[in-house]
């Protein structure tokens, strides 16, 4: 049986989830990362810190996020105060893991599935801190706002375009090559540096919706796949694993297995 070849388009040190899964699928994989992380430590998460006192929520949106507060202050979640929120299953895990009790994880792993339950649950008038990438979207915040809460939003690390951009431009050529079978990405600036790397943009659009399965984590990633013309598919829950288990399946459905 053909094994599929997987290209993932995760940073590299979140990917290791990823390939795990493909290979206990039955598949082989390449790492092409069209993002890059970085921990910083700005004057918005100080003040954050300084703050945390006053927080009545903090709301966690990455394991990133953890990775970073950890690295500059490493005392900060063991002195934790107040109510969490987090997004996503792996988000909340590494959260659990650091002793955390978590308050809130929606059904919906997206910032307007997070904004709903706090709607829902009338959670106005407080003080909740956002420590994430400022690239991320603005949904999450400005709508905190609009319930009459106060926003302390941390940049704690900087989404950056990829520093080498010779494994993108080798994935392209394989996709070029009918060398890969699908692909997968689990955020809109994988999406978006992807193109930005691509010259023929309508061709690689056309050859990633005709010849290879294109796989989004969920539906916002999803929207910049649409922009860009490529059909695609994604989870009802979006996890990575989730993702993974879609690909394979239709991926067999396709090819008879």
């Amino acid at each position: 049986m053909k094994r599929p070849i997987v290209a993932i388009t995760r940073p590299l040190d979140r990917a290791s989830q990823a390939c795990k899964i493909v290979e206990e699928l039955g598949g082989s994989y390449i790492q092409a990362p069209t993002l890059d992380l970085k921990p910083v430590n700005t004057d918005s998460l100080k003040y954050l810190i300084a703050n945390k006192n006053s927080l009545d929520w903090i709301i966690f949106t990455s394991p990133t996020t953890i990775d970073s507060l950890n690295s500059f202050y490493p005392d900060f979640l063991e002195n934790l105060d107040c109510k969490v929120a987090v997004i996503g299953n792996k988000t909340g895990k590494l959260v659990e893991k650091q002793g955390i009790k978590i308050d809130l994880m929606p059904k919906d792993f997206t910032a307007e599935g997070l904004l709903e339950e706090f709607e829902k649950r009338n959670i106005a008038n407080k003080v909740i801190g956002i420590p994430r990438t400022t690239s991320a979207r603005s949904t999450l915040p400005n709508g905190l706002k609009k319930l009459g809460n106060k926003i302390i939003l941390a940049e704690t690390y900087k989404s950056l375009f990829p520093m080498d951009d010779k494994k993108i431009k080798e994935l392209l050529r394989k996709i070029e090559n009918s060398e890969i079978d699908a692909i997968t990405f689990t955020s809109p600036l994988t999406v978006k540096n992807f193109f930005k790397i691509v010259n023929d943009k309508e061709k690689i659009a056309k050859l990633l919706s005709e010849n290879i399965l294109t796989v989004s984590i969920g539906p916002i990633t999803a929207k910049v796949l649409k922009k860009y013309n490529v059909k695609h598919i994604y989870p009802d829950t979006y996890t990575v694993e989730d993702m993974m288990k879609l690909l394979f399946n239709v991926w067999r459905d396709e090819n008879g297995r």
